[in-house]
């Protein structure tokens, strides 16, 4: 049977809303009139990029897919990619209109933006509030994705693969469109919420909109050079945790808390796997930091839980730098940022759920190996739709999408040592922060970064933001469609 989808539809849909989105920074004018003379870098690609979405829209309003196309996912994964593309380019073009960066350097921030990564070449110093706000706004819209927003306000046949394509594999509703809403709902529900918060406790209104908005989608973007720690409060710090936590957890688990299901909550495998390994690396780095800098332990202990939910969460905001950080602390830091967060959040890395699964495969396979060959021993992990057994298939995906991470990982922390001959701890640290798409840095990456450098880094946020197998995928899709 034939398959009718709408994807020129969607690739005009997806240049207009970018487009409207460039436009969202503007409003920083009503309040900021003195970067009124910049906002012809928004106009010029806002502008261009609608006029030629309705173009599309208008001159191909469907096409038919032929019989020998091979499924929804593909097309569903070139979609994804095709978004994201057009979504850093135009993200980077304001940068580039208005001589504040190279290209490469601009195409970075925006992929850095949309990503939720939070790594910068941007001096914070020198950017006015017109520009902070297009980098904090790409970062909140980053955490939804541009395929949520689409689907906010389209819904077609092809909008449940789409949806699936770029990470979001629970629903929290029936019908896709509620869940959408409802994930939106709860998403500028804390964002008032935090922004609130942050300007009780001392921020001004600016800063607590831009870090309330980084915070919740796990960017990590700051006005501030020093960034949270910048403004040396316990209370922004624990505000910051609270905001990061949000983020960090799956909107389906978030639903169950809004509902109030909590023998459900507290049965989920990766909220248990969260507590567990924040409380035990934030013991490891607490301890570190003591003995090593001659920290008091209250103090290390504060530092450390906010530095192990900013890695865990892949927020990447800091308190303090790390050159200075013992070896063992930034380790700890590294592993933090490779797991990651929870599936279908805002956040990166390669997900508790997934870490979960392959602890749990790992103590089967030992059973299995201490006892009787006849007996059968199922396991199982509990997510918010219930407890799912853990068979042969979900294994198989789980281990080999560990194992394309971390061969990744080491590519990447290989090429950064050879081009920019550092020491193999740093460049472990950069590229796991880049892969898991965190924003923590130890001082390689900024203003004066080689363009590969940075190019590398923007292969990595790309990677773990569209969880590599999507971006292989539609790859894939794009060549056999060149072919046919």
């Amino acid at each position: 049977m034939k398959q009718i989808l709408k994807s020129n539809n969607y690739y005009g849909q997806f240049l207009i809303l970018i487009g409207m989105l460039l436009l969202v920074p503007l409003v920083t004018i009503v309040f900021y009139p003195q970067d009124i003379y910049q906002i012809y870098a928004f106009l010029i690609p806002a502008f261009i990029a609608i006029l030629l979405g309705l173009g599309i829209c208008y001159c191909y309003p469907k096409r038919r897919l032929p019989n020998h196309w091979r499924s929804s996912i593909h097309e569903g994964s070139l979609t994804v990619l095709y978004a994201w593309f057009i979504g850093i380019v135009l993200g980077a073009l304001p940068f580039v209109i208005s001589g504040q960066l190279s290209f490469v350097q601009a195409l970075f921030e925006a992929v850095s933006g949309w990503t939720t990564t939070g790594l910068s070449v941007v001096d914070v110093t020198k950017v006015n509030h017109l520009f902070q706000f297009h980098r904090c706004f790409m970062q909140f819209c980053g955490g939804l994705g541009f395929i949520m927003m689409i689907l906010f306000f389209v819904q077609e046949n092809q909008a449940a693969s789409l949806y699936d394509a770029e990470g979001h594999p629970d629903r929290l509703e029936p019908r896709l469109i509620d869940t959408v809403r409802m994930i939106f709902g709860i998403y500028f529900i804390s964002l008032v919420i935090g922004s609130v918060l942050y300007y009780v406790f001392g921020m001004n209104w600016f800063d607590s909109l831009f870090h309330a908005m980084c915070s919740l989608s796990t960017g990590g973007f700051s006005t501030q050079v020093d960034s949270i720690g910048a403004y040396r409060s316990v209370a922004i710090e624990w505000v910051t945790i609270f905001l990061m936590v949000i983020g960090t957890t799956n909107f389906a688990v978030l639903l169950l808390m809004v509902k109030r299901k909590w023998k459900q909550v507290i049965k989920i495998s990766e909220l248990r796997l969260f507590s567990i390994l924040a409380i035990v690396f934030t013991f490891i780095v607490a301890v570190s930091l003591s003995y090593s800098l001659y920290i008091n332990f209250s103090e290390s202990l504060r530092i450390a839980i906010f530095n192990v939910v900013s890695a865990l969460s892949t927020t990447g905001y800091a308190t303090m730098p790390y050159q200075n950080w013992p070896t063992l602390a930034v380790f700890a830091l590294i592993i933090l940022m490779l797991i990651g967060g929870g599936y279908g959040s805002t956040a990166g890395g390669m997900k508790l759920t997934r870490i979960y699964i392959a602890f749990q495969t790992l103590r089967k396979t030992f059973r299995q190996k201490l006892s009787s060959k006849r007996s059968v021993n199922k396991i199982y992990h509990y997510r918010a739709q219930g407890k799912t057994e853990i068979n042969a298939t979900l294994m198989q995906d789980t281990l080999s999408y560990i194992l394309i991470y971390f061969i990744i990982f080491l590519i990447g922390t290989g090429l950064i040592t050879f081009f920019l001959n550092c020491d193999l701890q740093s460049a472990m640290f950069e590229f796991a922060s880049a892969l898991g798409t965190v924003g923590l840095s130890i001082g390689l990456t900024g203003p004066e970064t080689p363009a590969i450098i940075l190019i590398i880094e923007m292969c990595g946020m790309l990677l773990g933001r569209l969880e590599i197998f999507v971006v292989f995928i539609g790859i894939s899709a794009l060549s056999y469609k060149l072919k046919v």
